[in-house]
């Protein structure tokens, strides 16, 4: 089965998705350069992720939607496993959303444009200026009422386990009061793992934990955030991929 299922991603499943790649960046940034960029800026992505899913064979199961209030704006947070993870959260977490990611997946061909078009945020790090102000940015986004989607980890994993979550999504939702959703992703690391170049069939599933609210304003609260969110997100995993390493 292993063989047959690299035959069939190679020879259908790689040109099909290379296609609707091209496809969905093209109808995202037409649409946001006509108007309605919340619109545009979404709901190609999602069925794009959804077809991904669906080419590739891949099961997927959500659990905690009825955790999200869909009149209010979130700092969602995920363990970052590998590349289907974006599949995962852009086709199946029911929500509209803004990402937040390297600025380096800006030169993607196509793929980085209609990124840029759907108005997501790419983090450069290049100076604490420019940190700032991509902060900032984030900010404006959500005083806006759109949530935003942050791996805290800043980079996938190489061993399936977590690691240290990056202050930038936390001093956010501090600034701005706003509650963080922590949601575990199980099965991407499986599928296509960082240092993967073939997939692996794998289900694969997402568990949207409850909001966790500020409790105050400063490093109190932030620090407390940082370890909330971590706690719960480990909480999902199994145990295989718990503890740090």
């Amino acid at each position: 089965m292993r063989f047959l299922y690299i035959i069939y991603q190679i020879c259908i499943g790689l040109p099909i998705f290379i296609v609707l790649t091209i496809l969905t960046a093209l109808i995202t940034m037409l649409g946001c350069w006509l108007g309605n960029g919340h619109f545009w800026g979404y709901y190609p992505g999602k069925i794009w992720s959804q077809l991904t899913c669906f080419l590739f064979l891949i099961p997927v199961k959500v659990e905690g939607h009825q955790h999200i209030n869909h009149k209010t704006s979130y700092v969602f947070l995920a363990n970052h496993q590998g590349a289907f993870d974006i599949f995962l959260i852009y086709g199946f977490l029911g929500r509209n959303f803004k990402w937040m990611m390297k600025k380096s997946l800006r030169n993607i061909p196509f793929v980085g444009k209609a990124c840029e078009s759907a108005g997501f945020i790419f983090v450069d790090k290049s100076s604490p200026r420019k940190v700032y102000e991509t902060i900032k940015r984030a900010e404006k986004i959500l005083q806006g009422g759109t949530s935003l989607v942050v791996f805290p980890e800043g980079r996938r994993t190489f061993t399936g386990h977590m690691n240290e979550f990056k202050k930038g999504a936390f001093l956010m939702a501090d600034q701005l009061q706003l509650p963080v959703v922590p949601m575990t992703i199980n099965g991407s690391f499986n599928i296509l793992p960082r240092t993967g170049k073939l997939l692996s069939w794998h289900p694969l599933k997402l568990t949207i934990h409850e909001p966790i609210y500020p409790k105050g304003k400063g490093q109190e609260n932030l620090a407390l955030l940082m370890e909330e969110s971590y706690q719960a997100i480990e909480k999902g995993l199994p145990e295989e991929y718990k503890g740090r390493k």
